[in-house]
């Protein structure tokens, strides 16, 4: 198939194949996967999440779009209503996600966090960056800090491909190596 048009040949270039390892993979049919987005809880800044959301949409995603100044537990009682989502994708304009994302410990402590969660965006205050603003990050139980929206489209398709064989990301790669090995 190629793609007939511009927008088609752009977002084309973010579905990540399923034989990108050489491994084969034979994807049943399963519904649209769905994702839960929206923006960090003292962020008001919409313009990169509608953006995102009509690019998932154009990829063949559900988006279930909470919109800007998203607490933490709007994403979880989201999350809990739609227990077929693939991932919770939060971003940051503001820089203000460590702070906002604080109560994700104690959710992801007390069990109430299955879901992946991503971040993306700005994710510190001012222009000087200190680096350590992701590992602050996964300290409070994200899984994913993203520099790019390339990224947001490679992860959401491992997860989504994971999702469609009914199993976790992380055993792709095991899976194509274990079918390389008997191949």
């Amino acid at each position: 198939m190629h793609p007939s048009n511009t927008a088609e040949r752009r977002f084309a270039a973010y579905v990540p194949a399923a034989t990108d390892s050489g491994c084969a993979l034979a994807v049943p049919a399963a519904p649209a996967a769905k994702v839960i987005l929206g923006v960090a809880a003292s962020d008001a800044h919409v313009v990169a999440n509608h953006l995102i959301a009509l690019q998932l949409r154009f990829l063949g995603y559900t988006v279930l779009n909470l919109g800007p100044c998203t607490p933490v537990s709007d994403f979880l009682d989201c999350a809990e209503r739609n227990p077929d989502a693939i991932a919770i994708v939060i971003g940051s304009v503001n820089g203000h996600a460590v702070e906002d994302l604080r109560p994700l410990r104690a959710a992801r402590d007390a069990g109430l966090v299955p879901w992946p969660v991503i971040v993306g965006g700005n994710l510190s205050v001012g222009s000087t960056k200190t680096g350590q603003e992701a590992d602050h990050l996964y300290a409070l139980g994200v899984d994913r800090v993203l520099t790019s929206i390339e990224e947001l489209f490679e992860v959401l398709g491992e997860y989504r491909t994971a999702a469609a064989l009914d199993f976790e990301p992380d055993d792709l790669d095991d899976d194509c190596e274990q079918l390389e090995t008997v191949a």
